[in-house]
Formats: C-alpha cells, structure tokens, sequence
C-alpha cells in the first residue's frame, strides 16, 4: 500500500460525495500520486469520488479526490484519500504541511506553557520532518 499522509486530528475535514459518475474500478490501480489519511465518522466505497474540505482554511481549502480505502476503527473510520492529478496534489500537500505545524505549534506550546512564533515553530517542525513530505516518500 502506498504511503499517505496522516491528517491531524484536532484540524477537521469534512469529505463530500462529488456527484460525478465514480472512476472505473480499473482505474483506481492507476491512481499513484499519493493521499492524505483521515477520520471519518462514516464509511465510504472505495472509488467513491469525494471532495475534501478543511473548514477552519476557509472555503478555498477544498481537494477534489477519490476514496483509495476505508478501515473501520474502534469509533469511526480511517479514510485514504487519493488525488488524482499533480496540481491537486501539490496543493493538498502544502495545506497538510500548515495543518501539521499549527498541530506541533499547539502541542509545544502546551508543553511549554507559553504562546510561540509561527515562523520558529515552523522552522523547527521543517527541520525535523520536511523529509516525510518529499515526492519519493508517497509513491
């Protein structure tokens, strides 16, 4: 299975059923750019095209993908995501990165007890993970 990338948890994602006819099944072996890994309180099939929204970017933060698969957990579902084309991708992958590091920036500033500067927490987080959001590390 292909690596995708695990969306935070406390930063929601609604998915939304496109209405378009879905993808033929054959081509969803085809699809290998790589996703986003989220939770979701309901199950979907895969080849299910959907699109994701992250409501606290604002209504522009919207990824146009297909359902890779969906793994019941205890309480909800663990969805892939797959994005079906470079840009979107590319796009889904910059605002994953925000998402991360407004998720570190709230975990070390509870640590510390104190608020912190966007700019070094993003430093930080980059050095210490940037490597996990390289092109080669998703296919």
């Amino acid at each position: 299975m292909r690596r995708f990338l695990r969306h935070p948890s406390d930063m929601p994602v609604e998915l939304i059923v496109r209405k378009q006819v879905s993808l033929p099944r054959q081509r969803l072996h085809d699809i290998s750019l790589g996703g986003v890994a989220c939770n979701s309180s309901r199950s979907f099939r895969r080849g299910t095209e959907v699109e994701m929204h992250i409501p606290l970017l604002g209504d522009q933060a919207r990824y146009p993908g297909v359902i890779a698969w969906c793994h019941k957990l205890q309480n909800d579902y663990l969805v892939g995501i797959s994005f079906i084309d470079e840009d979107t991708l590319f796009r889904a992958r910059m605002v994953e990165q925000v998402c991360q590091i407004e998720h570190y920036r709230h975990q070390r500033e509870l640590e510390l007890g104190k608020p912190l500067a966007v700019e070094a927490v993003a430093g930080e987080w980059i050095a210490q993970h940037a490597a996990e959001f390289s092109s080669a590390s998703l296919s």
